[in-house]
């Protein structure tokens, strides 16, 4: 059986899990440049999840793209040309991430329900939805992100395994174990800017 899933596994998912690996280490450790890894990793996975007909996740994708690119510049310069730092939600951060996953949970179960042949609409949806809020979170620099990522990949590592994209799941899963190691991580740093 494990032979058997090996040998589904397509080049482009090996790749785009390696270098989606590289981009969640490097964030958790506060690094810029994860979003070099992460713009490799989306255009591989962008080709995955259109073969899989996981069509929430391939415009997910199209948007982890956009926000990468903008992540990497606002990390980079933010408004001040010198590297933003990390910080926690402010209350109006707060209602534009929830307005996010609601607003785009509604679009996609539209889209899926009426434009296409998705037999999973509702996890397809929330696991983007949950998403596309924290990569937002993510390319402000905001502590939060991890929360609604990891809320977001609790829902895709089933739907993944749905699909028999076993190797995603175990990336998924792995990202979910760093996503909270990556939490911590930034917790620590927040504290230490605090107290000096």
């Amino acid at each position: 059986m494990m032979q058997d899933i090996l040998q589904q596994i397509t080049l482009p998912e090996w790749f785009g899990v390696l270098f989606s690996v590289c981009q969640v280490l490097l964030a958790r450790k506060n690094n810029s440049n994860n979003y070099l890894f992460g713009i490799a990793g989306i255009l591989l996975t962008l080709y995955v999840m259109i073969q899989s007909k996981l069509y929430a996740e391939f415009t997910l994708n199209l948007y982890y793209l956009i926000m990468s690119i903008y992540g990497w510049l606002y990390w980079k310069f933010g408004k001040r040309k010198s590297e933003t730092k990390i910080s926690e939600t402010t209350n109006n951060e707060k209602l534009i991430s929830l307005g996010i996953v609601i607003a785009t949970f509604a679009l996609f179960y539209f889209f899926l329900t009426h434009f296409t042949d998705s037999d999973v609409p509702i996890l397809d949806s929330l696991v983007s939805a949950f998403a596309w809020a924290g990569m937002w979170l993510m390319a402000r620099r905001k502590i939060e992100n991890w929360i609604l990522l990891n809320i977001s990949n609790i829902i895709a590592i089933p739907l993944l395994i749905h699909k028999g994209l076993y190797l995603y799941a175990v990336l998924t899963t792995f990202l979910f174990v760093v996503a909270i190691s990556g939490y911590l991580e930034w917790r620590k740093i927040i504290k230490s800017k605090s107290v000096v």
